[in-house]
């Protein structure tokens, strides 16, 4: 991702809002998003524009892996920045304060019920969201670069 290359955020006006704030604080203000709840922003290529896109994602941790979860609270479709990961899995990450490239890739079938629960401990209503659709929610793993 091009240093200098225009950003688009969230179409969510509640998201780019709590973007901006992540952003022009530095992660000081929006990085605890709920008490002991973190975001973090990701930013994907657009599979189609091939624009960089960014959202602010609930986050979790798996030793050094940050994980996030494609639910679009239950939607029947996944999210568009997964669509973008997984044709362009090379991502930006911030946490906080914190920048760093990382590489996205969906965990495996083997990986998820484990990583399922860390997620769901953090946000409780992933399993609701779950229980809305039939598609499977992933959980995306972020490993940096």
């Amino acid at each position: 991702m091009g240093a200098g290359e225009p950003v688009s955020d969230s179409p969510s006006s509640w998201v780019a809002g709590h973007i901006r704030r992540y952003v022009d604080s530095d992660g000081a203000k929006g990085h605890e998003w709920r008490p002991g709840v973190y975001t973090l922003l990701l930013t994907t290529r657009g599979r189609r524009s091939g624009q960089l896109r960014r959202t602010a994602l609930i986050y979790g941790r798996d030793g050094d892996r940050y994980l996030v979860v494609a639910s679009v609270g239950g939607s029947a479709r996944h999210p568009a920045w997964y669509l973008n990961l997984t044709e362009h899995p090379e991502v930006e990450v911030q946490v906080g304060a914190e920048r760093f490239a990382a590489t996205a890739r969906t965990a495996s079938p083997e990986e998820k019920p484990r990583l399922w629960s860390l997620m769901t401990a953090i946000w409780p209503a992933y399993e609701g969201y779950q229980r809305k659709t039939t598609r499977d929610i992933p959980v995306v793993i972020l490993e940096r670069s």
